[in-house]
């Protein structure tokens, strides 16, 4: 009996694990895709370009520093990093860069739009995935729920402040902001949810990811 349960225990590892770096490369390539559009970049993409503009560095490279940034400031909010914390700090910044290297720009209009949703409807999936997989929230998700721990402030309050502040930061440094800044910022809640619900894993626990409350349609799941 105990050597089925590890068996089934070691399946929905393997499964769990799949699900987590499957999500985490799949989201790489949902950012180059927004890149490559042209229209516009979810809001901390907004500011990741802004600084790979100011300094030469590939927006990747700069996506992994600033997450590595990020999770230096949950020591004080005194936030515990998962396994899918640290590896969304590798792994969506090199998936993104092989992503760029090999994507052309679209060119004309249908392909631009093309890109910009299959990009917004492939960051969900993504999303659903690896938050699915419960190995811990990403860096930005954690700097939320801790500051809205330690400050008594709503989770939507902070996380809107935050997200205004490196959206402005970031298209000032040269980030493009644009009408698929505006579509993922309505869009991502629902189709993280809904992604969420398929690929959950039976008998995985863990706690919420959910970082905007709400109405379970507009809770903004986020990495």
């Amino acid at each position: 009996m105990s050597g089925t349960t590890g068996s089934v225990r070691g399946r929905r590892l393997t499964h769990r694990l799949l699900q987590l770096y499957g999500g985490l490369v799949l989201y790489g390539v949902s950012s180059a895709l927004l890149v490559r559009s042209g229209l516009g970049l979810e809001p901390w993409n907004v500011l990741h370009q802004g600084l790979s503009e100011q300094t030469g560095l590939s927006m990747g490279l700069v996506l992994t520093l600033v997450g590595a940034g990020v999770l230096l400031l949950w020591i004080p909010l005194r936030q515990r990093p998962g396994l899918g914390t640290v590896s969304n700090v590798v792994v969506i910044g090199a998936a993104m860069d092989m992503t760029l290297a090999v994507l052309p720009d679209a060119e004309g209009l249908p392909l631009r739009i093309g890109a910009m949703v299959g990009g917004i409807v492939l960051n969900g999936l993504a999303t659903g995935l690896y938050i699915a997989a419960r190995f811990g929230p990403g860096p930005r998700d954690g700097l939320m729920t801790g500051l809205h721990r330690v400050s008594g402030l709503s989770i939507r309050l902070v996380r809107t402040f935050l997200e205004v502040a490196v959206v402005a930061t970031g298209f000032v440094l040269g980030g493009s902001l644009g009408v698929g800044t505006v579509l993922y910022a309505l869009a991502i809640g629902p189709l993280a949810q809904f992604f969420l619900r398929r690929f959950a894993i039976p008998g995985v626990g863990g706690g919420s990811t959910v970082v905007a409350s709400g109405p379970p349609g507009q809770a903004i799941l986020r990495r």
